[in-house]
């Protein structure tokens, strides 16, 4: 046995359809693209997507979601998590610390009908409070 003499296993490989070579191929004439029509003239190319006529998926089915990139801050009622009114200084990290925020919360809006009093003890310019 030597690399010269490897031959592939039997029946595993095929002959290349030759189209286009005379009568007697079989495969002459119209080349396998049958009668007249639009596929089988020369630079016909289908278009993708294309569903014969129909109203595409896509365009059938409707419009849904929308993702925004701008974060929008957690607001959290100070009325109702009393803890967060009572730090002395508010940040991002302290409020983390006495209530649970998810990982990514990067803003902080304080809402609530004491929030414009803690204005004062905000430390950090992710955090903001409702109210003039």
């Amino acid at each position: 046995m030597a690399l010269e003499n490897l031959t592939p296993a039997e029946g595993s490989t095929h002959a290349r359809k030759r189209v286009g070579r005379g009568q007697g191929s079989g495969m002459g004439k119209t080349s396998t693209r049958g009668q007249k029509g639009q596929k089988s003239r020369t630079g016909y190319k289908r278009k993708r997507n294309f569903e014969g006529g129909q109203q595409p998926l896509a365009r059938r089915l409707p419009k849904i979601g929308f993702f925004s990139r701008v974060q929008k801050p957690v607001s959290i009622n100070v009325e109702k998590a009393a803890k967060v009114a009572a730090l002395a200084e508010i940040t991002v990290e302290t409020i983390r610390e006495v209530y649970t925020l998810p990982k990514s919360t990067t803003r902080v809006k304080l809402v609530g009908a004491g929030a414009k009093d803690l204005a004062s003890k905000i430390k950090d310019e992710n955090v903001t409070t409702t109210g003039k």
